[in-house]
C-alpha cells in the first residue's frame, strides 16, 4: 500500500514542500472554512478544489507522528550524504515546569490528584478572582452579624 503523499505528482505532494500552504490549510481546518474563502477568492461554498485540498491535508496529517509531528520520509534512512531534516533541541517551558511542580506538591500534600488539572491563568485574573472571593466572604460575614 502506498503511503499518502508519496506519489510524485499525487494529491498532497505539494503539502510536504509548501509550509505556507500547510499553515493556511491548518487554519482552514481549525476554522472549518474552505481554502478559497481563506484566500479571499471564494464565497464560502466548498468547491471541488477546496474539498481536494482538505482531503490532501487530512492525508498529510496522517503521515505525521502523533508524538513528535515529523514525517517518516523527512528522516535520513541510511542514504549517503543525506542529512536529517530535524535537529534535536532542548528547551524548558517555565509554565510547564510550574504546572508539574504544583502537581507534584499536591501529591506530596496527600491531595487525591485523580482528575485534577493544574493550569495557568494570567496573574491579573487570579488577583481579580481572589478579590472577588474576599469581597463575597466579607459580604457574607456582614450578613451573618446583622
Amino acid at each position: 500500500m502506498e503511503r499518502p503523499g508519496s506519489r510524485a505528482h499525487g494529491p498532497g505532494k505539494r503539502l510536504s514542500r509548501d509550509e505556507r500552504l500547510r499553515n493556511e490549510l491548518a487554519l482552514c481546518d481549525r476554522w472549518g472554512i474552505p481554502h478559497s474563502l481563506f484566500r479571499g477568492i471564494g464565497d464560502g461554498t466548498w468547491t471541488a478544489r477546496d474539498r481536494a485540498k482538505a482531503r490532501a491535508y487530512l492525508e498529510y496529517q496522517r503521515t505525521l507522528c502523533p508524538q513528535c509531528s515529523t514525517r517518516y520520509d523527512d528522516w535520513d534512512h541510511g542514504g549517503e550524504g543525506q542529512e536529517d531534516a530535524y535537529a534535536v533541541t532542548v528547551q524548558r517551558c517555565v509554565g510547564c515546569q510550574v504546572i508539574a511542580d504544583r502537581q507534584d506538591q499536591l501529591g506530596r500534600d496527600g491531595v487525591d490528584t485523580n482528575g485534577v488539572k493544574v493550569g495557568l491563568i494570567p496573574a491579573a485574573a487570579a488577583a481579580a478572582l481572589q478579590a472577588q472571593r474576599e469581597l463575597a466572604g466579607h459580604r457574607h460575614r456582614i450578613t451573618d452579624d446583622d
